[in-house]
């Protein structure tokens, strides 16, 4: 069945009251909407951990650097909540902006570190917003379990120390990226890409893998690194923002996968960036 709408705060406490008071596990799952198997992915993990499960529907403009790309995200509220009815899930909270950002609020979540690299540099002010509508959607739901996708796994972390930081009590989980039978990380913006594009898309995918091989075999990253971004602009992506490989735990840049590590990436295709990550 479609879950219940839910677009004010009072409206979404008044149905969250009687949980809490019951000492049910409360799940949350924050989106943007335009959901795809990557979200509903965390709505079934959700629905495994909890006795009652709320998605959330907020394009965030906090997180945005551009307002075309603001104006340009895909906003799908009716297909998405279909998606959602063989979930069976408790809610669906669809704020507007005066409902995370009314009139006067002066607040902004920032962490340190972990926002000083990648996402963090080139899109300045990102992880602020991020941290700032997450600590809000916390707070507002009485979650008692947020479930976020590794794709966005710089994301994860800083959401994950946000929470122990600020003493929310939140137990906050990370699933693997789903992705496509071609490779391509599932993302709501790929929406975006032409029919062009999204052939060359998974190229990102098979040139992180390639390196990933390399390193096992024990070649050098500059190598590998160099290699891979030669063919990406040959195939047509036209700025590779980062291709690193970093630790899995603090993102400390590194250069051979000494400890547990990820290789990251964020590259541009037909006007559409691109973001990826795998474990090594």
């Amino acid at each position: 069945m479609i879950a219940s709408i839910l677009r004010t705060l009072p409206d979404l406490r008044a149905a969250t009251r009687p949980w809490q008071m019951s000492g049910a596990r409360i799940g949350v799952v924050p989106t943007m909407g335009a959901l795809h198997d990557g979200h509903l992915s965390l709505v079934a993990e959700a629905k495994k951990h909890c006795d009652h499960v709320i998605v959330t529907i907020f394009v965030n403009p906090k997180q945005f650097n551009s307002e075309e790309d603001l104006k340009n995200y895909p906003r799908t509220e009716n297909d998405d909540a279909r998606k959602l009815e063989r979930f069976d899930i408790d809610a669906i909270y669809v704020p507007d902006g005066p409902q995370i950002y009314p009139d006067g609020f002066a607040t902004t979540v920032s962490v340190a570190g972990l926002t000083d690299v990648m996402d963090g540099v080139h899109r300045p002010g990102h992880f602020d917003g991020v941290a700032t509508v997450v600590t809000k959607l916390f707070t507002q739901t009485s979650a008692t379990d947020a479930f976020f996708g590794e794709k966005d796994f710089q994301q994860l972390q800083v959401v994950t120390r946000l929470a122990r930081d600020l003493d929310i009590p939140i137990t906050v989980h990370g699933c693997p990226t789903i992705r496509e039978i071609d490779g391509l990380a599932m993302s709501s913006r790929n929406l975006l890409l032409s029919d062009r594009a999204r052939v060359k898309a998974p190229i990102l995918f098979e040139e992180m893998e390639r390196i990933s091989e390399g390193l096992r075999a024990g070649h050098a990253f500059a190598d590998l690194h160099s290699a891979a971004v030669t063919h990406l602009k040959s195939a047509g992506f036209t700025d590779i923002e980062y291709l690193e490989l970093r630790a899995a735990d603090d993102l400390t840049l590194l250069d051979v996968p000494s400890r547990p590590a990820r290789l990251f990436a964020a590259a541009w295709l037909a006007g559409v960036r691109l973001i990826d990550n795998i474990a090594v």
